[in-house]
Order: structure tokens, then sequence, then C-alpha cells
């Protein structure tokens, strides 16, 4: 009776991993770290999850889930896009940080599009753009409260990047779950709960940020489209807390694939840690494209 038992549990396991997962738990070995992902492409069981529910710090993934936020907020008519947002002198990240507004306005107290904040803050990611939508919004519970409306789970959101960027041990209380990053992309690309104009805007800004053009979009065939957000940390001491990219693939015939990898704490250099997004986005993107429509 043991042996018959014993044969089940191995000729039977309760989660066995498909070739796709095996492959990237391979290439993920070469970040010297955790690496956490997920993928969804529409109407199949495609699956490419590597400990699809850890917490990783998220870094600037979150200006996503922000940018979302405002334009619901912008939709309820409490202010439109092109209200001028004032750019306080208190509102600079000192004495440095990445930011191209500051860098324009280095003395602040000027007036800004509430769009081109955004535009600012998901494209190029800049941090002090960020926060001033993030105030704007309601702060951090405000942007927690309307992504979990939306039914999409793990994600938490606690600091600015006042904060984020003064203390490096405050991006582990603010990540988000893979799976999680895929059902927000996932709502974006086909079920978005955003106007039609908005949703396009949105994505229009995903795919015009100049970051990240080694990470998910590395690999791929040239003039792929790509929409996605990047994050990432400063290194600490020997290890790179965060260095992540979640975004939405559009293969050939128009379905997208939506696909988060995170790679944290890892003794890798950057070149290594942006070769092994590519290289798991390559192998989802070569994957997804045996599967039927």
């Amino acid at each position: 009776m043991r042996f018959f038992l014993v044969f089940l549990l191995f000729a039977f396991p309760a989660r066995a991993q498909t070739e796709l997962q095996q492959e990237i738990h391979r290439i993920a070995t070469d970040a010297h770290g955790k690496v956490s992902v997920a993928c969804s492409l529409p109407h199949s069981t495609f699956n490419c999850d590597l400990d699809p529910h850890a917490h990783p710090p998220m870094q600037s993934v979150f200006k996503l889930p922000l940018a979302i936020t405002a334009l619901h907020i912008v939709e309820q008519d409490r202010f439109p896009l092109d209200q001028p947002v004032r750019f306080f002198l208190g509102d600079r990240i000192l004495p440095y940080t990445y930011s191209p507004l500051q860098d324009k306005y280095p003395e602040a107290d000027v007036d800004v599009p509430l769009q081109e904040l955004l535009r600012l803050s998901t494209s190029l990611s800049d941090n002090v753009a960020a926060d001033i939508v993030l105030h704007l919004v309601g702060g951090p519970s405000a942007v927690n409260s309307y992504i979990a409306s939306l039914g999409v789970t793990g994600f938490h959101l606690q600091d600015y990047e006042h904060t984020l960027q003064r203390d490096p041990a405050a991006q582990y209380r603010n990540w988000f779950e893979p799976a999680g990053a895929v059902q927000l992309l996932h709502l974006i690309s086909d079920q978005s709960p955003l106007t039609p104009q908005h949703t396009q805007l949105l994505l229009k800004w995903m795919q015009e940020t100049p970051h990240g053009s080694r990470q998910i979009k590395g690999d791929l065939p040239p003039r792929t489209i790509v929409m996605h957000k990047t994050g990432s940390s400063d290194l600490v001491g020997e290890v790179t807390p965060a260095t992540n990219d979640i975004g939405l693939i559009t293969l050939p015939g128009g379905r997208r694939l939506a696909i988060a990898i995170f790679v944290t704490d890892s003794t890798a250099g950057d070149a290594a840690r942006n070769s092994v997004i590519a290289r798991i986005a390559k192998a989802a993107y070569d994957e997804a494209l045996l599967v039927k429509d």
C-alpha cells in the first residue's frame, strides 16, 4: 500500500509544471535572487506562473494603478484632465530623484496640467509628478480602494515616492503580486473600467515609455507593440531589491499577452537582470504564438 501511494504522488503530481514554466524557472536562476512571474492570454489556460502570489517590491510599477485611479476620478467629474495643478516648492524630492518635471522647474512654483503630470508619471516614471498626482487623488489608501473595487487582488501601496527615496526598506511594504498585476493588465486590455478615450490614452503612455527597452521588449521581434510599466530600485549594498516590468505584448493577429515579471533581491548585474526579464518574456511570447485563438 505504501509503495502504491508513493507511485501516485510521483505519477500524478498535484501541481505539474508546464514545459514553459520549467524553462522560466531555469532562466530565473540567472537572476541570483527571487523571480516571480504571471501571465494571461485571453480565451486560454496559458500558464507561465512562477511564484505568482509573491509580494515583490513594485517600485514605479505603482504608477500604473495610480494613473488608472486618477483617470477614474476624472471620469467622476471631480476635475478635468486639463486642470492646472500646482507644483509647490515642498513637492520637490531633494537632493535628487528621477524627475523630468523637477529638472525642468528646479524652483517649482508652477502650474502643470493634470494630463501632463499623468503622462510624466506613467510614461517617463517621474517621481515628483507621481507624488503630486497621488496627493491629488487622496493618497495610497484611495488607490488601494479603487484597485480593490475592480476585483484586482494582491496590490498594496503604502508610501509616497518621498518616503521611498529616503528609506530603502520602505519599498518592501509596497508590493504587487504578479497574479494581481496580470489581472489589472487583462482588465485594461479587455474590459477596461475607463472610457475608450481614456483607455487609449493610458495605453499610448504605456507604449511610449523610453524605459525598459532591454526588459520585456528586449528579445521580442522588432516592431512588436508592447505597452508596459517598469519599476526599479537603486543598488543597496551588493543587492538590487527590485527590477520589474509588467505589460501587454501584442501578438500577430491582435491578441494581447499580459505578463508581469519581478526580479527581487538580486546580486546579478544590470545586464543579467534585464536579460532574465527579456528571456522570460520571449519564452512566453513564443509559447503564446502556438495557442490558437
